[in-house]
């Protein structure tokens, strides 16, 4: 009798963490609209300048869609759309200081509310999300760790031209990319986006000893 009650016992709850676990994954559907006029209503004082942040282009949109995992025909679209996005410096050089990268690397200042009016440059605060130099304790890890980046690829040439590209426009090197779009957005300017090229490229680099 015991038995029979354990039994009958274990079926009601499993029953019952089935039926939890169902309505705990169940998501009610949100509707664009609406969340695209809240986020309106919320940055009615925004910068003019923020408007195409708050509406997205097509490459966010994609991305927004599909949870950053886009299909292969769409990840085919942002990765040309980011590729022709490309500025180059008109010198050429993909490399500039790397210690004028370093405190761009550093800084965390722009593009936030508290920012307006501009009183310094933009920085990359890209220790938010790598690792970068082993003298740095802090630092995040959304991102892959960057130590000896330049080092590991031998220093070439056409691994600098990747780097340049990847900090310009992320989402040519990676479809749907974590990674601010540096450059194409405008948060730092190409000499900014050569000197985190050599930050990471050059053999002087603290990135590389």
């Amino acid at each position: 009798m015991i038995s029979k009650t354990k039994t009958i016992l274990a079926a009601v709850l499993g029953v019952s963490v089935a039926a939890t676990l169902a309505l705990a994954q169940s998501k009610p559907a949100i509707d664009p609209a609406r969340i695209d006029a809240m986020l309106k209503t919320a940055f009615k004082a925004a910068p003019a300048d923020w408007a195409g942040r708050i509406e997205g282009d097509e490459t966010m949109k994609i991305c927004s869609a599909t949870n950053n995992a886009p299909k292969a025909d769409d990840a085919k679209k942002i990765e040309a759309s980011a590729k022709a996005s490309m500025k180059y410096p008109d010198d050429g050089k993909l490399l500039g200081d790397w210690q004028k990268g370093e405190r761009i690397a550093q800084s965390g200042y722009g593009m936030r509310f508290t920012d307006y009016p501009a009183a310094n440059p933009n920085g990359g605060n890209c220790y938010a999300c790598h690792q970068m130099t082993k003298q740095e304790v802090s630092y995040g890890t959304i991102g892959p760790s960057l130590l000896e980046y330049g080092k590991i690829r031998k220093f070439t040439e056409a691994d600098t031209k990747a780097a340049y590209e990847k900090i310009y426009n992320s989402h040519a090197v990676f479809p749907c990319s974590l990674m601010p779009r540096f450059g194409l957005n405008g948060i730092l300017s190409i000499d900014q986006v050569k000197d985190l090229t050599a930050l990471l490229m050059s053999p002087d680099s603290p990135v590389n000893k």
